[in-house]
């Protein structure tokens, strides 16, 4: 017969109470607390896995501090505080936004553990990955960067490099996001330990590069600088960026090294500096711009950044603008010399015409006869194009045409107008001309010019003759352009036109010592007819303007760029009607 306290029905609250809370201790006890249970033996307390994952938390916490912080000892760290160099991680604290860095395979690298319980180990020993990888805020954008440790391996590969790397490359794809990258080594490209290390010889890889070239032909923006010697595939991977800076006091780049070079070509006692520094790669285009020092790199890959839309998808940034778009001056009538053989600084117009500050120059020390970079119309960017007629007069040469070409592309892929301010005598002629290959080259800026399909407004400042002219003119139907008073056009300049167009009658004059005023007469009668009005009354030019007024005829076109055609661009790239190529 059961007992009454038995009937669920007539237990009180407490009894049902007690009786819950002790199937709830029987759950969670060992069994031995339990009465009546089998005899365990007791384990300690220490070998237990605590149940919050501390041990395992504690282990992340104890790596990332090492990471975080340089050992004085090392003998790499030491070595790159005597070379003038930061630290890598100082080096990333200085470039991004304070605070914003997040890191990705913070505790990748080299791990000795110690068994110290059943179940349980701790790490003893280690040595973090020498490239770090991660995300953060360049003045308020976000970005992905890769930066090398140069005090760890001289920067040469270790087991995490190669998969941190290329994830983040692929990373930039899928997120559309700029990626940064400070090269000081190998950027992860191997050593010949590695082979001893693990015990065969590998056939070398470059898996990042097939996304890089999607990153460069999407438009997302790779940025790079070169702030240490950049070696193999440290020195491949900063080249094949859209824009690259090196540090003049530390930066140096090279296929291989001194000893290396050594080896295979006898050339001895190079250093950094005579096998690739700054004076050799900022000044044959591998490096498009020199710094004086990191603080320097740094912030030129903020201004860069700061023209570039996220990826080729978008808009690039504009910005508002307290410079007036109706802004006049009255020096650019006067700074064409009436006297066509005399020159000008052609920067001056770049700089009066452009929103105030907001021009940086591309290539400055290379390709010379051509004048590049970015600046802003209203606050709108766009890509500027220029000659240089200090330099050979202005006619475009190999190394000009590569600058060009270049610039035209990085323009194309992300969505930038470019304006372009015209005085150009032709290609470069002469010996030089033709064994640098200046006909092959200026005909790749002729491709670029036709193949792109950003828009491009001209303003003929003074000459414009030939295929090179003709090229830069005709790039697109209809043409967008207006010309200054100044301007001189056709198939060849006066200066030996004359002696090839009138030859026989020259050859005839000076039989009887008449041949230079013979060629005055001539050459006043061309410049007669080759005034620029006489060329509008045939509508061989659409508009000739008041060059005070230029600033205000730029930001127009700018305007309705932004306003209107950019849309009807971004929805053909959208769809895939536009597929723009950097690389």
């Amino acid at each position: 017969m059961a007992k009454a306290n038995d009937n669920p029905s007539t237990r009180t609250g407490k009894d049902q109470a007690t009786e819950r809370l002790h199937q709830v201790s029987s759950h969670i006890s060992p069994l031995k607390d339990q009465p009546g249970g089998p005899k365990t033996k007791s384990k300690s307390t220490e070998t237990r896995l605590p149940a919050d994952h501390s041990d395992v938390l504690g282990q992340l916490s104890s790596l990332r501090a090492i990471a975080a912080k340089p050992d004085p000892n090392s003998r790499g760290y030491v070595r790159q505080k005597q070379a003038g160099k930061l630290w890598v991680r100082e080096r990333i604290e200085q470039l991004l936004d304070p605070n914003t860095f997040q890191e990705i395979g913070s505790v990748s690298g080299t791990v000795t553990w110690q068994k110290t319980a059943p179940k349980r180990e701790k790490p003893v020993s280690f040595v973090p990955s020498n490239n770090i990888q991660g995300a953060g805020l360049l003045r308020g954008r976000k970005v992905l960067l890769t930066a090398d440790d140069f005090s760890i391996r001289s920067g040469h590969a270790d087991g995490a490099s190669h998969g941190k790397t290329v994830y983040v490359e692929k990373l930039a794809i899928a997120l559309r996001v700029p990626v940064v990258k400070l090269v000081d080594g190998s950027s992860g490209g191997g050593s010949v330990t590695t082979i001893r290390k693990e015990g065969w010889s590998y056939l070398p890889t470059v898996a990042s590069f097939p996304h890089v070239i999607q990153q460069l032909n999407m438009g997302i923006p790779n940025l790079g600088a070169v702030v240490g010697p950049a070696i193999g595939l440290g020195a491949a991977r900063v080249v094949s960026c859209h824009f690259s800076v090196m540090a003049a006091d530390i930066g140096a780049l090279f296929n291989a090294g001194p000893k290396v070079v050594e080896g295979a070509t006898f050339e001895e006692g190079l250093d950094f500096q005579d096998l690739g520094g700054p004076m050799v790669h900022c000044m044959n285009g591998t490096i498009d711009n020199l710094a004086a020092n990191e603080a320097e790199c740094f912030e030129q890959l903020r201004v860069v950044l700061s023209y570039l839309p996220n990826s080729g998808s978008d808009a690039p940034p504009t910005i508002p603008c307290t410079d007036s778009e109706e802004r006049e001056d009255i020096a650019l009538r006067s700074i064409i010399p009436r006297r066509q053989a005399r020159m000008y600084n052609a920067r001056s117009i770049i700089t009066s015409v452009v929103d105030k500050d907001s021009w940086f120059e591309i290539g400055g020390l290379w390709g010379r006869t051509a004048i590049g970079g970015l600046a802003r119309l209203g606050g709108r960017p766009v890509g500027i194009v220029s000659l240089n007629c200090e330099v050979n007069g202005g006619a475009l040469d190999a190394a000009g045409s590569q600058k060009l070409t270049r610039l035209l592309k990085l323009c194309d892929v992300m969505n930038l107008p470019v304006l372009q301010f015209l005085d150009v005598p032709g290609y470069a002629i002469g010996t030089v001309a033709e064994r640098t290959a200046t006909m092959r080259w200026g005909v790749e800026l002729a491709k670029a010019y036709f193949s792109t399909t950003v828009p491009v407004f001209s303003v003929v400042t003074r000459r414009v003759f030939g295929v090179a002219g003709g090229v830069m003119l005709g790039c697109r139907d209809p043409p967008m352009q207006v010309a200054w008073p100044s301007g001189q056009w056709g198939s060849l300049p006066l200066d030996g036109g004359i002696e090839v167009g009138h030859r026989h009658e020259l050859r005839e004059a000076e039989k009887v010592g008449k041949k230079e005023e013979r060629y005055q007469e001539l050459e006043e009668e061309y410049l007669r007819l080759m005034n620029p009005v006489r060329t509008a009354n045939a509508f061989g030019v659409e508009e000739i303007i008041d060059p005070k007024d230029t600033r205000k005829v730029c930001c127009g076109w700018a305007s309705h760029v932004y306003e209107l055609l950019m849309k009807e661009r971004l929805a053909d790239r959208a769809c895939g009607k536009l597929q723009p190529s950097f690389a």
